[in-house]
């Protein structure tokens, strides 16, 4: 379900006049990176945008490669739409819609050169753990949709999460780990304000860098 939450007056105004631009509607049918960008590039899907901050500076810092970002919370889809205007950020699209069916229903296997995953929703207490995303069949859904040599990157600064990422992913025939359990922290990847509240917290944050194994379709 999509989430609701306070929209200020500027998210609305982008959720109105930017979205024709600079958001994709979710349809039931495969997405066509050209049409959307206009070009042939590497493209990323980022689970869980947010606000926004992380994505346009990422975005920002890789103008060859093209990304969507997946967000179902109005105001963090207004507020990326409005990085994106401010920005000029050819490269960078937003989709409002739930993740798993737009992996499921939009993007074809193979076609993904990274999915980024940064400080999904930890569901805490023990009797949602099942809410969380990274189950076995988001896993393999995910595998599916990355090209062979492309990487599946994620964070979280919950340990009993991070340890239930590693032994999920690890499981997945598709895909190996980068490292020998938990990644460093990318130097590509900026500090997002749920990482910088992590730390005020005490809370470790924990890395995963996983890539689709090469030659298995």
């Amino acid at each position: 379900m999509l989430r609701q939450g306070r929209v200020t007056a500027a998210q609305k105004r982008a959720l109105a006049e930017l979205s024709e631009r600079y958001s994709i509607a979710f349809a039931d049918a495969p997405l066509d990176p050209v049409a959307v960008f206009g070009r042939r590039a590497p493209l990323v899907l980022e689970i869980g945008s947010g606000m926004g901050e992380t994505t346009a500076a990422i975005a920002q810092a890789d103008p060859a490669t093209d990304f969507i970002a997946i967000e179902v919370h109005a105001p963090g889809v207004g507020a990326l739409l409005n990085r994106i205007a401010a920005g000029k950020l050819a490269n960078l699209r937003v989709l409002q819609h739930d993740a798993v069916e737009v992996l499921e229903r939009m993007i074809p296997d193979g076609a993904l050169a990274g999915i980024h995953l940064f400080f999904p929703d930890p569901w805490p207490k023990k009797r949602h753990h099942k809410r969380r995303l990274v189950q076995p069949v988001f896993a393999a859904l995910a595998a599916r949709k990355l090209a062979p040599g492309a990487t599946l990157r994620a964070a979280t600064d919950w340990q009993d999460y991070a340890e239930q990422m590693l032994a999920v992913l690890s499981a997945e025939p598709l895909l190996e780990n980068s490292a020998a359990g938990f990644a460093p922290r990318p130097a590509q990847r900026p500090l997002t304000k749920f990482e910088r509240r992590g730390v005020r917290l005490g809370h470790d944050v924990r890395d995963l860098v996983f890539r689709r194994r090469a030659g298995r379709m």
